[in-house]
């Protein structure tokens, strides 16, 4: 076997092949620079929404409620990193409010094991958002947020819904039961 050396010519053709190769590589691959990084945006990985007002940080912020004017259970979590006992007031449609306090460096879940904080109109039907206005009572610190709105569709919010509210009935007609003869035998005894 021979080696030959290679000329200016050939390096130049090598060079350009791989430089060719390499750019073809990159954007197969997808890996540019201009791409943005998903984990680089915070985003909500559930049914509610998140909002951070100073010192509070609520997460899978939602209200389950069967209708618009019916009241609704706000659920979610609230999370306190201040020194102090906080409040987080809570106004929505029609006048409606509700508070839930949250003790210093700690927080509160709003689910089946607290004090359901109940807003008397949610302002919007399920499948939409509400918007509402919270406020932390400490400081002049306002926001307006917009939260989905679920019924008892999904098993596992049937439980939130407001004492005394009654899911409403889906509007799909019954399908009607066929019967079917069951064979039977001929043969005799």
């Amino acid at each position: 076997m021979r080696f030959t050396a290679m000329n200016r010519g050939q390096r130049g053709k090598l060079a350009m092949a791989t430089a060719a190769l390499a750019i073809g590589l990159l954007s197969v691959t997808g890996c540019g620079y201009i791409n943005p990084q998903q984990t680089s945006e915070q985003y909500s990985a559930s049914d509610g929404t998140r909002e951070d007002l100073g010192p509070l940080q609520i997460r899978n912020f939602m209200i389950v409620s069967t209708g618009e004017d019916k009241p609704g259970r706000v659920v979610g979590a609230v999370y306190n990193s201040s020194s102090s006992d906080v409040k987080l007031t809570i106004k929505g449609a029609d006048g409606a409010q509700t508070q839930v306090s949250v003790k210093q460096k700690s927080y509160t879940l709003l689910n089946e094991s607290t004090d359901p904080a109940i807003l008397s109109s949610t302002g919007a039907n399920p499948g939409s958002l509400s918007e509402v206005t919270i406020s932390e009572d400490g400081t002049n610190q306002t926001a307006q947020v917009k939260v989905p709105v679920l019924d008892a569709t999904l098993p596992e919010y049937k439980e939130y819904l407001p004492a005394g509210s009654e899911p409403t009935v889906s509007e799909t007609p019954a399908v009607p039961e066929t019967s079917t003869a069951a064979p039977t035998s001929s043969a005799g005894h």
